[in-house]
């Protein structure tokens, strides 16, 4: 495959895996037993939602608890719809920090063990439960600590029908000396929260001495601290990069939340992690939105969507300098079906970077490269962002494909970008990262 011809024709319906592509493992003779074969996949991949008080609809700690729940489980991992991870195996960049993502063996292993009856096996090699976090806990305590600073939201109550509603408070930032941020997470107040909060922006407003135009970008750059919504809780920062909070400094919040039919009052809370005192990184990350529509002329997003129709749409982005992607992440709504980010590099060559084929509006994934995966790019490369929308009866998330549907902050439009991090190289530091890849192997994406 070259450039993005495979994107010309998305797989609509989803990414389905053939049992018999999965290999020898699919089809091999071996019992496999409950308890010691699949008790130890779903708890690396699957328990953390799939337990009492978590988010999933039902739990799958105990053979009792999975059994009835057997037939289903084999038809969600044939066809990559759980765990959910949504990118194309098959395309672009394959190694993530966060992969939550099962291996063929893995399916295969499911799928046999169903195929033959569910068994529950020795109870002896059932693996020792899993311990969990506290929800109270936030996520990444486990790797820095509890957070050095915690900022609350105002609260809001949400009726328990009405409009979406755009709440949009102000926080102040305490601190009196400017440091630099290494992670930032975000959750609502409370488990009741989740319920109602579609998303959640924490734009960093502070005034910043020579700060340029991007800079002061409420959209992109540091102005933009954080996206949260479901599946996306956290950004870590790459080593030697980070974002800057001088004194002064207010968190602008955007709550978007929708009614649910009962009365809900809450807030959210964003825990900052700092660089210790003194530690400088030397790097700026920026959070862009790289749109995937074209540009009015009122600068605006373009996006009209027939009813009962398929769409594509394109948006192209330059690097003004050479770059690091830290990750990617698509946002669209309830017709959204995939998007791609391909590089064009300067010499005119082209690279798929990463496909999301069966986009899930309630999973809003962010896919964070591994530190020895994430794209270098020259300056002067295009990030070619393509997004699918399905405004069809085939869409089941469709609420009504006899409508146009344009751009729209509210659930029932739509929408169209990219959430990147961007981590800006000099021209000598991309020199250096070009010279460390020669004497190693050169990348696809490496060009002068």
């Amino acid at each position: 495959m070259r450039g993005m011809m495979k994107l010309s024709v998305p797989v609509w319906g989803g990414f389905f895996v053939a049992a018999g592509s999965l290999g020898a493992a699919a089809l091999t003779e071996k019992p496999v037993t409950f308890t010691k074969d699949v008790a130890p996949i779903l708890q690396a991949k699957c328990q953390e939602c799939h337990r009492k008080g978590s988010m999933a609809p039902m739990s799958l700690l105990t053979y009792q608890e999975t059994r009835p729940w057997a037939k289903a489980i084999r038809e969600r991992v044939l066809t990559r719809q759980m765990p959910p991870w949504h990118i194309d195996k098959t395309v672009g960049i394959q190694k993530f920090q966060n992969d939550i993502s099962l291996s063929d063996a893995q399916i295969a292993t499911i799928v046999h063990w169903v195929d033959s009856g569910a068994p529950m096996g020795d109870p002896k090699d059932m693996p020792p439960p899993k311990e969990f976090p506290n929800y109270d806990g936030w996520q990444l305590a486990k790797q820095f600590g509890e957070p050095d600073l915690v900022l609350k939201s105002d609260d809001y109550t949400m009726p328990a029908h009405g409009q979406d509603v755009w709440f949009k408070p102000l926080t102040a930032v305490p601190i009196t000396e400017a440091r630099w941020v290494r992670a930032v997470e975000i959750r609502p107040g409370t488990p009741s929260g989740r319920k109602i909060m579609h998303h959640v922006l924490a734009r960093l407003q502070q005034n910043e001495p020579g700060a340029t135009a991007e800079d002061n970008d409420p959209n992109a750059g540091p102005g933009l601290l954080m996206e949260w919504a479901i599946g996306k809780n956290y950004d870590v920062y790459r080593n030697n990069a980070g974002k800057l909070l001088l004194p002064g400094a207010h968190i602008w919040w955007e709550l978007h939340l929708h009614a649910v039919g009962e009365q809900i009052r809450d807030h959210a809370e964003l825990g900052v992690y700092l660089y210790p005192k003194g530690q400088e990184p030397q790097h700026r990350t920026r959070l862009m939105i790289f749109s995937a529509t074209p540009v009015g002329t009122d600068g605006g997003a373009v996006l009209d969507i027939a009813p009962n129709s398929l769409s594509e749409t394109q948006g192209f982005h330059v690097l003004k300098q050479a770059a690091r992607l830290e990750n990617f992440q698509p946002h669209m709504h309830l017709r959204g079906k995939a998007m791609a980010m391909e590089a064009i590099l300067p010499d005119g060559r082209r690279q798929t970077l990463s496909y999301v084929d069966h986009f899930n509006f309630n999973w809003m994934i962010n896919y964070i490269y591994a530190d020895d995966a994430a794209p270098v790019l020259p300056k002067g490369t295009v990030l070619h962002i393509t997004a699918w929308h399905d405004n069809t009866v085939a869409n089941r998330n469709n609420p009504d494909p006899t409508q146009w549907v344009g751009w729209g902050d509210r659930t029932v439009d739509e929408m169209a970008h990219a959430w990147v991090n961007v981590t800006y190289l000099s021209d000598q530091e991309y020199q250096q990262y070009l010279d460390q890849q020669k004497a190693k192997k050169p990348t696809a994406v490496a060009s002068r």
